[in-house]
């Protein structure tokens, strides 16, 4: 799945991801930390994976293992 980052708190290491279906997705601290990065911006293009519940697991960059 992948989406949009709409809002990142760098203190909080959580945000919100805009879908590419329009609907926004919150993702914590947790899912960051798995991801590797130091760091997002709004408006950067992220895939995510999530749990069966839709709770996201990790954030990614598309391309970047």
């Amino acid at each position: 799945m992948q989406g949009t980052i709409a809002t990142f708190d760098a203190g909080t290491r959580s945000g919100t991801l805009l879908l590419d279906d329009g609907s926004e997705l919150a993702f914590g601290s947790e899912a960051f930390g798995r991801s590797g990065l130091r760091l997002l911006r709004l408006g950067q293009r992220v895939s995510i994976e999530a749990e069966p519940g839709g709770q996201v697991h990790r954030v990614l960059i598309p391309g970047i293992v």
